[in-house]
């Protein structure tokens, strides 16, 4: 066609469907770079819930991320704690067994507010809180220094000598003879009886 359009739709350049939207703020940040692999990947299986209006009931539980692939209980918690730490999720609802999940918000995106929320968590909510980390640095915070090989101070030493006082035999036998010329003692070693 002249106008460069394929029919009445119009070609996106893209497949189908939603798609995530990661601002790049977020992919730039200090907090970003310092995430581990499970903590992107968890971010990015959040970002993948929210449509338009559900920012605050986002869903990070085992049960509902064991269809998606994740299968270690340690891993996801880990990811959950490190995404929490670096301001880049909100946790709205507190979770309790048997069967309540917690809810997350992402906080780039505004928080959309449902009843069902803890108390106070539209009051502790951040907008854009990975970008207020303070530990959040690119470079490693002791630098390139080795660390020391020899025991941190405080460690307690221990004596090379013995401790005072005379320490006993733990067998029951005396070590010196008592009385006699040690060769006309009759031994302590049983004799061996032949078997015929």
């Amino acid at each position: 066609m002249p106008n460069g359009r394929r029919g009445s739709r119009r070609d996106s350049g893209r497949d189908a469907g939603g798609f995530v939207a990661l601002p790049w703020s977020v992919l730039d940040s200090a907090s970003y770079a310092r995430l581990s692999h499970p903590a992107r990947a968890l971010l990015l299986e959040l970002a993948r819930q929210y449509v338009l209006d559900n920012n605050g009931r986002l869903l990070a539980s085992r049960a509902y991320l064991a269809k998606r692939g994740w299968r270690s209980a340690d891993v996801l918690q880990r990811a959950k704690t490190e995404l929490l730490n670096n301001g880049f999720i909100h946790e709205t609802v507190k979770g309790h067994r048997p069967n309540k999940a917690s809810w997350y918000a992402v906080t780039w995106m505004t928080l959309d507010r449902y009843p069902g929320f803890d108390t106070g968590a539209f009051e502790t909510f951040r907008r854009g809180a990975y970008r207020d980390q303070k530990n959040a640095v690119l470079c490693p915070s002791g630098g390139t220094v080795r660390s020391s090989i020899v025991p941190s101070p405080g460690t307690e030493r221990v004596s090379p000598v013995p401790s005072p006082g005379t320490i006993r035999a733990v067998s029951g036998c005396p070590s010196v003879p008592s009385g006699g010329h040690h060769l006309e003692m009759p031994s302590a070693v049983p004799t061996r009886i032949a078997a015929h």
